[in-house]
């Protein structure tokens, strides 16, 4: 996807801690033509999905635009935190946010998740792998089946491809960046 890393080496802040700031076009302000890109090519690799399943927040734009081009496909979004309301009978797996330094009780009401649907997983990143493995236990509790991983950024120099891989599943991303020591550099493949 040469339109996102053309827009991230313009746009994309490196900070300490292997940190890349993309939030002028991902997950603070949405370049919507570049999540259409991304909607179409994450969604040309898995093509029968019943669900797509993210996380709160920044993972639900590009879920519902990935669920465009699969024929408006129902999105589910994992929520990180109870209210009042949600307090109904969900499935939970836990979750650590590295940038957010916090724990979660990640969940999914089970009216969503069924063992008839067939999950593709979505996410704006992929760095250790956090979020995707909490949304696979999540969906392994509903005995839905997971066809894949799509991802927008892959920080290919950490663990989370290897994690998400040694479970048997499909992983497709957007882009793989392959360091940010010294600048941004891609994977070329």
């Amino acid at each position: 996807m040469e339109a996102l890393k053309k827009k991230i080496l313009e746009e994309g802040r490196v900070f300490p801690g292997e940190i890349l700031k993309v939030d002028s076009f991902i997950n603070h302000q949405i370049d919507v033509d570049l999540l259409d890109k991304i909607g179409k090519h994450i969604a040309s690799k898995f093509p029968d999905v019943t669900k797509i399943v993210t996380i709160e927040t920044s993972g639900i734009a590009f879920a519902v635009g990935v669920s465009y081009h699969l024929g408006k496909v129902p999105v589910v979004f994992a929520k990180k935190e109870e209210s009042a309301i949600t307090k109904d009978d969900n499935y939970y797996a836990p979750l650590y946010s590295y940038t957010k330094k916090k724990e979660y009780q990640a969940f999914i009401s089970k009216k969503y998740l069924s063992e008839n649907d067939r999950v593709l997983i979505v996410d704006d990143f992929l760095a250790k792998g956090n979020a995707v493995i909490a949304l696979m236990e999540i969906i392994k509790q509903s005995n839905a089946e997971i066809v894949g991983v799509g991802i927008v950024i892959e920080k290919a120099f950490q663990s989370g491809r290897e994690r998400i891989l040694s479970q048997g599943l499909k992983l497709e991303s957007c882009v793989k960046i392959a360091s940010l020591s010294d600048g941004i550099k891609f994977l070329s493949k």
